[in-house]
């Protein structure tokens, strides 16, 4: 398949080219920093920031796409199912 744009350099706003179903967990960070999560099915979300941060976010909706960099979804804290990390 042609890329046409392969030759590109990728920056944060550029679209996201992978991503990963995502299992909440206390203690396994994901493979690598997410640009975004997208979350499929709403509640919330307990995430260590690539600050390193712990934070809350309450009542996301499904469907949500949430310009994040994240190190990990926490098991405990989280509600939200169906995540996705984007690349």
């Amino acid at each position: 398949m042609t890329d046409r744009f392969a030759n590109t350099q990728s920056s944060l706003s550029s679209p996201a080219s992978g991503g990963i179903a995502i299992q909440p967990s206390d203690e396994t960070p994901l493979p690598e920093t997410s640009r975004a999560l997208y979350v499929g099915a709403g509640g919330s979300l307990r995430v260590r920031m690539l600050s390193g941060e712990s934070l809350d976010f309450a009542g996301v909706p499904a469907g949500a796409l949430l310009p994040v960099r994240v190190t990990q979804v926490f098991a405990t804290g989280t509600t939200a199912r169906n995540i996705v990390a984007l690349f």
